[in-house]
């Protein structure tokens, strides 16, 4: 009965969430338009799917996604368990925290090649680049990005170093490789920043930063919970113009060779084969 109630009340919170974007759209479309929806059956039907979906989510959400993550950052600062895979003597370390970079990076990288936003936008960039650019190759550029990030800004909760200078650095790093990164991948890298801050990763993510806050000692949730969004962010532009960087090294390098055996097939007095 109360998760009934809990379902309708989300349901009806949801509801009037979403009718701003109604209003907004159907606005446009009968007063500046003028024109009647096409499939207005239809668009009406997938607008409910989209209500009870968002609602489902939400509530998927508060009932196992935020806890895992937090139930996690819990148990692999726990101070027992930490005495029990410390590699330090004395007091604590950021070094036996080393279970909670594994974590981080690989909550990282599994939930970004999960991310239906990095998967939409893959296959876009796939179609219109005529397969130039690899869906999975773009994928996992992105996921060892956000997967380094999320390590990265796991070390810096443990350790209490100001967010600020690590995302100078970071974009630092990313306005230099811009300058030398192939100009068809520039657009895609920062796109990619984005996607992966969606519906399965932010949760997580989010659940995570506010556990090890929590459960590391001197740390505020305030001050020290967020920003690892940020980290999922950034790191991904870097990891995407690299990818690319390198499979334009690697392309030059083959072309290279191959034109090396030409010219010397040529010079001694032999047909290169087609």
């Amino acid at each position: 009965m109360q998760f009934l109630e809990e379902l309708g009340a989300l349901l009806f919170a949801t509801f009037f969430d979403i009718l701003p974007i109604a209003i907004i759209i159907f606005g446009f479309q009968f007063l500046v338009i003028r024109k009647r929806v096409k499939n207005l059956k239809k668009v009406l039907i997938g607008m409910l799917y989209v209500l009870i979906g968002i609602t489902f989510f939400l509530l998927g959400l508060e009932q196992a996604l935020f806890p895992i993550g937090r139930s996690m950052a819990e148990q692999l600062t726990n101070p027992e368990f930490l005495q029990a895979v410390r590699i330090t003597t004395g007091e604590l370390h950021w070094q036996d925290y080393y279970w909670v970079y594994i974590f981080a990076f690989a909550i990282g990288a599994g939930t970004t090649i999960a991310e239906p936003a990095l998967i939409a936008v893959a296959m876009k960039a796939n179609e219109v680049s005529a397969g130039a650019i690899g869906v999975w190759g773009l994928r996992i550029a992105v996921a060892i990005g956000v997967a380094f990030g999320l390590a990265l800004g796991s070390y810096r909760i443990v350790t209490g170093i100001p967010m600020h200078y690590f995302i100078i650095v970071g974009y630092v790093i990313v306005v230099i490789q811009t300058f030398f990164s192939p100009k068809l991948i520039v657009p895609l890298a920062y796109d990619s920043g984005g996607v992966t801050t969606s519906t399965v990763t932010v949760p997580l993510v989010a659940a995570l930063g506010l556990g090890l806050a929590e459960t590391v000692p001197g740390r505020s949730p305030l001050m020290d919970g967020f920003g690892l969004i940020a980290f999922a962010s950034l790191c991904p532009i870097i990891s995407v113009m690299a990818y690319a960087q390198l499979s334009e090294f690697k392309d030059a390098r083959a072309l290279k060779k191959e034109l090396k055996e030409e010219y010397y097939l040529k010079k001694a007095g032999e047909k290169p084969e087609k």
